[in-house]
């Protein structure tokens, strides 16, 4: 069957709402870990993880870190001034505003460290009570209240471009540190609680972004990470954003009718380097870090092709892998170039262009049918049904999710962000 006519309801399994963790264990490396080696399933301890794996490995974590981005605002009467004037007019309906990606400054790292202003494409909520004007925030740094505004710009998909601007010398970074909530998952239904400001990040993250996070990585410890250092195994980080469109229910009945999110990724000339020391074979931690490695492998594809072609611009989203690439780019080659070919076209594009970091995206979705190319193992939690997820699960596995799933639910595994681990050997 073609990729593209597989029909969602083929991926769907009774999931009862007291199997959904709601909260993560005391101890994270102490959640159960099923293991899948090659058809047979078995359960042990996460902490027990780095004894499942080969020595000289390379495992590959995605360092993003999740940022406080579901903001509250209010429709004041009369409006603020577009500078940020103080209101004491009659407050409106409260709006809640989704931060999705940046806008202007469209780079992250600029964006939040950004004063006075800048612009995110975002979800708006109660968006029929918002029809035009200003919305107002406050928000507290050392003890004294400012005025944020934000101000729709225009329609973006089915996002908006909102205008934020606000009072005092602070980086939009802090000014999101006070106002802002951390987003966790809405199939939790329950309110984010000071608890989840930790536990809803992984111990290694570092690069802010994110609107959920990589839970494949919640359960690793500083004493997990240690004891695979001791094993061998090699460690490498790369950096994806994970977008809402995680979340994103597939509601076409076949899967070519749905379209995937792009989400923003950042490579290290370094990692690709490594990657081709390991001939293009790596663990991959979480399916976000599946993601941004199989898309490596198109992005070598294209470098090399705009290589040959003298139209390699040395910018980076040009290598942008779109959805279906997979599925349809390489029936167009003469011959299907090696993983490491392409890594090695990769490095080299990064080479030309004097470049130590890859920024560019990915809208890549990995179904069956879909060949792997770099990861060989990996690291996931056990995602909702009729999922794209649970699709990227299934490709790696050869259809056999069932198993791992019935094994699941057989025997008490807790389920979703906060839920157990399993590590996958196809």
């Amino acid at each position: 069957m073609d990729t593209k006519e597989i029909q969602i309801r083929d991926f769907n399994y009774p999931l009862p709402d007291e199997r959904i963790a709601k909260f993560p264990l005391p101890e994270r490396d102490s959640s159960k870990l099923l293991v899948y080696n090659r058809g047979e399933v078995s359960e042990d301890t996460f902490r027990s993880l780095p004894s499942y794996l080969p020595k000289g490995a390379l495992m590959v974590f995605n360092n993003t870190k999740v940022i406080r981005a579901r903001l509250h605002f209010r429709k004041s009467n009369p409006s603020l001034t577009p500078s940020g004037g103080r209101n004491d007019g009659v407050l409106g309906a409260l709006i809640e505003i989704f931060l999705l990606e940046p806008a202007s400054p469209v780079e992250y790292q600029e964006n939040f460290i950004a004063t006075s202003a800048c612009s995110w494409y975002c979800l708006v909520g109660n968006s029929k009570k918002w029809k035009e004007g200003l919305l107002s925030g406050e928000f507290r740094i050392n003890g004294t209240s400012y005025i944020i505004t934000a101000e729709r710009v225009a329609p973006h998909g089915t996002s908006f471009e909102i205008r934020f601007q606000w009072e005092g010398n602070f980086a939009f970074s802090e000014v999101l540190e006070s106002l802002g909530e951390l987003p966790i998952p809405p199939y939790l239904n329950r309110k984010t609680e000071e608890s989840d400001l930790r536990t809803y990040q992984t111990v290694y993250s570092k690069i802010k972004g994110s609107v959920a996070a990589p839970t494949a990585g919640l359960h690793f410890t500083e004493r997990v990470l240690t004891d695979l250092d001791k094993h061998g195994i090699e460690r490498e980080e790369l950096t994806l954003h994970v977008g809402a469109g995680t979340f994103k229910p597939v509601k076409s009945e076949e899967i070519g009718d749905h379209e995937m999110h792009t989400e923003h990724i950042a490579v290290r000339l370094q990692t690709i380097q490594k990657l081709i020391a390991h001939e293009g074979k790596a663990i991959a931690v979480g399916t976000t870090s599946v993601r941004t490695l199989e898309s490596l492998y198109y992005m070598g594809i294209k470098a090399r092709q705009l290589m040959d072609a003298g139209k390699d611009t040395g910018d980076a989203e040009e290598l942008h892998v779109e959805q279906w690439m997979p599925y349809s780019q390489l029936s167009t080659l003469n011959s299907q170039p090696s993983t490491v070919s392409a890594l090695k076209s990769l490095r080299d594009y990064l080479g030309r262009h004097k470049l130590d970091v890859l920024h560019s995206s990915t809208q890549i979705i990995i179904a069956p049918g879909y060949q792997f190319h770099i990861v060989q193992m990996m690291v996931t939690n056990f995602h909702q049904p009729q999922s794209t997820l649970l699709l990227l699960v299934s490709a790696f596995v050869h259809g056999d999710w069932r198993k791992i799933y019935d094994y699941a639910l057989g025997h008490d595994f807790r389920f979703l962000s906060y839920g157990d681990s399993s590590l996958l050997i196809p």
